[in-house]
């Protein structure tokens, strides 16, 4: 992918996209938001580079099931939107992180599958309690010990 990736956009990619949402738009992976008077008109994806594009969608289809802030990403947009969609959101993310990658020359971590649960921790257990209350049990939360 990543061979794919420079081939289609160049190594001095900071020249030609000033930011990473230009390089994604050129791509055509940007999400659209055509609405008007409340009314949700045609998404069709922006026509972008074919070939990258192309790549980078199967690319996303293939982290589904791995234990990484992708697969994660993409099971998540999946439960809510539907497969192809999260694809989408998962090719837009890869594209992002490989502009990083290619203007900034360091590497970055993988910020792990459980990113999402910890940056929304304190919302997930207030909706858990107020589930378990409205079935009828009496919640009681301590906190963890630090170790």
């Amino acid at each position: 992918m990543a061979e794919q990736i420079i081939a289609e956009v160049g190594t001095d990619v900071e020249k030609q996209f000033p930011c990473a949402a230009h390089l994604c738009s050129w791509a055509g992976l940007t999400p659209g938001h055509n609405e008007s008077a409340g009314k949700r008109k045609s998404t069709n994806m922006k026509k972008g580079n074919k070939y990258l594009k192309s790549a980078l969608i199967e690319a996303a289809h293939s982290v589904k099931g791995s234990k990484t802030y992708l697969g994660a990403l993409y099971r998540r947009t999946a439960s809510r939107k539907g497969k192809k969609h999260a694809g989408v959101a998962v090719a837009h993310a890869i594209l992002r992180i490989s502009y990083y990658l290619l203007t900034r020359k360091e590497i970055i971590g993988d910020l792990g599958e459980d990113n999402f649960d910890k940056q929304k921790e304190q919302s997930i257990v207030r909706y858990s309690i107020r589930r378990l209350e409205n079935l009828g049990y009496n919640v009681t939360i301590t906190e963890p010990n630090a170790s």
